[in-house]
């Protein structure tokens, strides 16, 4: 196998993956899973696609994460490593679909409007 490439987005973040056979390593940003999301929870997230195929020790990841804040990053580069694997092997996007996987969260922020102090906030009003 050879390498494959997939890219990830969720809010403002987006995920640059670079997928080769190896032993399980996760660099990101040039640091390792653990150092870059200490969280248990966002590591969990991240290796959702993986746990679901069996396939945690198969290969190894780089990614470019940029972006938007540690939640959306962390989904965003879910979205990224389930792309690759799809592309490593399209039998598996069945599994990976049921599991919610394979779908871009369309969700955003929303812009902010002119003569409002936020997208739907208004200026408090005073009757005199």
């Amino acid at each position: 196998m050879e390498t494959v490439n997939a890219v990830g987005r969720r809010k403002a973040a987006i995920a640059r993956v670079i997928v080769t056979e190896g032993n399980g390593d996760i660099t990101i940003n040039h640091r390792s899973l653990d150092k870059y999301f200490p969280s248990s929870i966002l590591q969990y997230i991240v290796k959702q696609p993986l746990k679901t195929l069996a396939a945690e020790e198969k290969y190894t990841i780089r990614v470019n994460l940029d972006g938007g804040g540690y939640k959306g990053q962390a989904e965003a580069l879910r979205l990224a490593i389930a792309r690759a694997l799809v592309k490593i092997n399209p039998d598996d996007k069945k599994a990976l679909r049921a599991e919610g996987f394979m779908t871009r969260d369309p969700r955003v922020v929303e812009r902010k409007k002119p003569g409002r102090p936020k997208a739907r906030k208004r200026f408090q009003f005073s009757k005199r």
